[in-house]
């Protein structure tokens, strides 16, 4: 799969995957907050078995397929909900306006 890689300049060693280059209309706002502004770093073709310095190839092939982003922060800080789906998900959502 091709991924398109962003750095954020707001927040050090962290890192947007993307699965289409600049779909950052994807992201969540709270997500597009975080990160500020994103400049690109590299575009790279990921399969399962490629190995990476800091992630798990198979987990970012998950985020990208089913919601177009994964996020990598550094290694010392965590933000596990971030990547998970339902991080994308809004109370204001399940309002019947």
């Amino acid at each position: 799969m091709q991924c398109f890689v962003y750095a954020s300049v707001r927040k050090a060693d962290s890192y947007l995957w993307l699965a289409q280059r600049d779909a950052f209309d994807l992201l969540p706002e709270p997500l597009v907050l975080l990160l500020g502004e994103l400049r690109f770093v590299m575009e790279v073709q990921l399969d399962e078995q490629r190995k990476l310095p800091v992630e798990d190839a198979i987990q970012v092939l998950e985020h990208l397929h089913s919601q177009g982003w994964h996020l990598q922060l550094p290694p010392q800080e965590t933000l596990a909900s971030a990547n998970h789906p339902a991080y994308t998900h809004s109370p204001r959502d399940d309002r019947d306006d």
